[in-house]
């Protein structure tokens, strides 16, 4: 059942107490997967309402919940960006719905960030470094998959054994990809902690500068050209030089030179995921997209040849698409023919000759956007057993890991206050396991709460 903004407000006051919400509108989100609103209440403050549409998406939920409690404040602080926070959440039935504190900036389309000025696209590559280059343990510690590259390659195998049996992908592209990724020396990568889930939807912008990053439902040790797959899926050369030229230059250790490659193979598989998805939750309309989609790609490779997805061609097909121009640097300092360019600390990042056929359309996984719908007046809901929410009715309290889990929730938002030189918050690093006293006074925009309030509710 689709829950409407009004409804999502009414949800948000027993998730979080003493929220009286003012206003509230539609907000972008996957609609297949969560409802979602943007409220503003009494005081002033802003907040995003997420509820799940079935039980998986909420399962994502509640992963992201951990992903952000295993995010210190000390590990905040480095980040050049900042991170959602959960204020509160609440059951109607089996599935749970998240109140977030709002955090500014606003999301960009793909156009208008390929469109938009290189400083920012190095920006994009700048988050995406962090990102790459947070440490392992935030991972391994929160019991989140970790993959190997062969484990992961495997993965993928598995996922195009079940893609296949569907019977509604061309198999040329079938053979295409097999061809990619069967061959090992494709998948020669450093493993890194890869966000999972990042697109145009997921990155909130201001100016020149990525103010914050969300959507951590899929945090993961992997393959960190995932996170490049909508970019290559752009087709725009200078947006795509201009990240990967961020990127290389932030990043600790130097990306791999078949990282756009890869990046290339996810972008185009995600067609095939989508489809599986359709099928599985029975929506004819996603698969009918999906179909779509793969015969446009696999009439454009047959055509073109496609964007580059591994080192030899496949047989029969024609040549693809370079990934980089022969002699010029391509991702991670590695020219096209293989040699090294290295990369000297303080230089800027070499140049990236990104090279798609320009006729060939690696369409992205749709994620439809949600115009904000005109501010509609919400009535207050006074307490939190949720009396105006509809179907909804209290239990008689929290169950006890609820109460652990809001016992651990982060008490202090400070180390996600904006960096005033875009790099880092600036604030101090609190040592590891030690409680931190939430600020005496906040301000108007501050939406954070000093613990995690969870209220368990079930239908009539």
């Amino acid at each position: 059942m689709r829950r409407k903004p009004i409804e999502l407000a009414a949800v948000a006051t027993a998730a979080v107490p003493g929220l009286t919400p003012t206003a509230v509108s539609s907000a972008a989100d996957d609609p297949a997967d969560f409802d979602s609103a943007l409220l503003l209440d009494s005081e002033g403050k802003h907040w995003r309402v997420r509820s799940p549409r079935h039980a998986e998406a909420s399962a994502r939920l509640e992963t992201e919940f951990l992903v952000l409690r295993a995010f210190a404040p000390a590990i905040r602080a480095e980040l050049p960006f900042l991170m959602p926070t959960v204020a509160g959440s609440v059951r109607l039935g089996s599935l749970s719905t998240f109140v977030y504190s709002h955090l500014g900036g606003s999301t960009r389309s793909v156009e208008e960030l390929t469109a938009g000025p290189e400083a920012l696209a190095r920006e994009i590559g700048t988050a995406l470094a962090a990102i790459h280059d947070l440490p392992h343990a935030l991972v391994s510690n929160a019991d989140l998959p970790s993959y190997t590259p062969n484990e992961f390659r495997q993965r993928r195998l598995n996922e195009l054994d079940q893609a296949a049996t569907t019977g509604k992908i061309p198999a040329s592209l079938l053979r295409r990809w097999e061809h990619a990724m069967e061959d090992v020396s494709l998948w020669r990568f450093n493993p890194s902690v890869v966000h999972g889930d990042l697109h145009e939807d997921n990155l909130l912008v201001e100016g020149t500068r990525v103010t914050a990053v969300t959507g951590w439902t899929d945090l993961r040790i992997g393959d960190p050209a995932d996170d490049f797959a909508w970019l290559v899926a752009s087709n725009e050369q200078d947006f795509i030089e201009a990240v990967l030229a961020g990127y290389t230059f932030s990043r600790r250790d130097a990306p791999d030179q078949h990282l756009l490659r890869r990046a290339a193979l996810s972008a185009e598989f995600a067609l095939a995921q989508y489809l599986v998805k359709g099928i599985a939750a029975g929506d004819a309309g996603m698969v009918a997209e999906a179909e779509g989609m793969l015969e446009t790609l696999a009439a454009d490779v047959e055509e073109y040849g496609g964007q580059a997805i591994s080192l030899e061609p496949l047989q029969g097909q024609a040549p693809p698409a370079a990934v980089a121009s022969p002699g010029l640097p391509a991702a991670g300092g590695v020219t096209a023919d293989g040699v090294a360019s290295p990369v000297l600390p303080g230089s800027p990042a070499p140049a990236v000759s990104v090279s798609p056929a320009p006729s060939v359309t690696v369409a992205a996984v749709p994620a439809v956007t949600v115009s904000p719908v005109p501010a509609v007046t919400v009535i207050p809901v006074p307490d939190t057993s949720a009396p105006g929410v509809p179907g909804v009715a209290p239990l008689p309290g929290a169950a006890p890991a609820d109460r652990e889990a809001a016992d651990q929730a982060p008490a202090d938002e400070a180390a996600n206050e904006p960096p005033a030189d875009g790099a880092s918050n600036g604030n101090a690093a609190e040592p590891a396991g030690r409680d931190v006293e939430a600020p005496a006074e906040q301000s108007a925009e501050d939406t954070s709460t000093a613990a995690i309030s969870i209220v368990d509710v079930r239908k009539h």
